[in-house]
């Protein structure tokens, strides 16, 4: 296996030891199968961590770009690297185009890219930002992120409901506060 591999015998190994650890027995009927069922959702959950989200955005398309691009309500879900529980919620995305724009599923999958890591929201948010204003080179992003995190509502404080929001800046959206502002202003405008 190479490192850019995820080991799934040793997933399925470690579940069923955390099942006989909580006091169930890993090989009865219901739970057998349950062992490769994890390692191949951690698979899917965790393949963002040998990819380079980046590489998304190689293909750009140029012209003569210089307004807004903005993509609300991206659907996003993580798991928080703090207990390995999921957060979901929603990505708004923007970028302001230095004469090259790139695919709107490109920049989806950019999100997508990050979120599928073990991850905290605001890296997530940051990691997104910064994607879109280095590796595009655009003339500046934003990003808001807002998600419900089941650490917090199954466990710990247990409030269901409670969303947390992160916004990252970078170039004129972090120089210029009325282009920010009307960024903002879309996404509150639902």
């Amino acid at each position: 296996m190479s490192g850019g591999e995820i080991d799934r015998p040793r997933i399925e190994g470690a579940v069923r030891e955390i099942l006989a650890a909580i006091g169930e027995d890993p090989y009865r009927d219901v739970l057998r199968e349950t062992p490769e069922r994890v390692a191949e959702a951690y698979a899917y959950l965790f393949g963002g961590l040998h990819e380079d989200p980046d590489e998304y955005l190689d293909t750009s398309f140029a012209g003569d770009f210089g307004d807004p691009v903005m993509l609300r309500d991206v659907p996003v879900a993580s798991l928080c690297e703090h207990h390995l529980l999921p957060f979901v919620g929603k990505a708004h995305v923007g970028y302001v185009p230095d004469g090259r724009v790139v695919g709107l599923s490109e920049v989806v999958r950019v999100v997508e890219g990050y979120a599928r890591r073990p991850q905290i929201q605001e890296r997530l948010t940051a990691q997104v930002a910064d994607s879109l204003h280095g590796a595009l080179g655009s003339r500046g992003s934003i990003v808001v992120i807002e998600a419900e995190h089941t650490c917090m509502t199954m466990r710990g404080a247990e409030k269901p409901g409670t969303i947390t929001v992160t916004s990252a800046a970078r170039g004129v959206y972090a120089e210029d506060a009325a282009l920010r502002a009307e960024f903002l202003a879309h996404v509150s405008g639902r």
